[in-house]
């Protein structure tokens, strides 16, 4: 039998923008020590790789496909994403706690994945406030 607490996959989605008091070498020292940070866990299984975000974009919505604006504000500061595997979101946000970037100015928001498909009667991120 597996007494071992089963593992849950969660996104993880880089915030932010770097402090404006930190030197360039101190953030590049920072990114140098998270990239190292990250293929540790990658390596361990905790981790899975995703990719920073380029920055050309486009909104894709019921009123048909915007390339030069507006856009939601929350997207100018997402930086990048990737994934933890982890027995529960806090213990996922422990693991996060530990990044090198964060002393610079970066955040981190983790989400738990949701293995089910999504139906009109679920209540979901896309179901409208009552």
């Amino acid at each position: 039998m597996n007494t071992e607490t089963p593992l849950h996959d969660y996104l993880v989605i880089s915030r932010g923008h770097w402090d404006q008091d930190k030197t360039k070498e101190q953030i590049d020292t920072a990114i140098t020590e998270f990239y190292a940070w990250l293929n540790r866990h990658i390596e361990a299984g905790r981790m899975r790789p995703g990719s920073r975000l380029g920055t050309d974009r486009v909104s894709v919505s019921k009123a048909g496909v915007t390339t030069d604006g507006p856009f939601g504000e929350a997207k100018e500061v997402v930086g990048g994403y990737w994934f933890v595997s982890a027995g529960s979101l806090r213990e996922a946000a422990d693991l996060l706690s530990r990044s090198p970037t964060l002393p610079c100015g970066l955040h981190y928001e983790v989400r738990p994945l949701d293995p089910e498909r999504c139906t009109a009667s679920d209540i979901t991120n896309e179901t409208p406030p009552a």
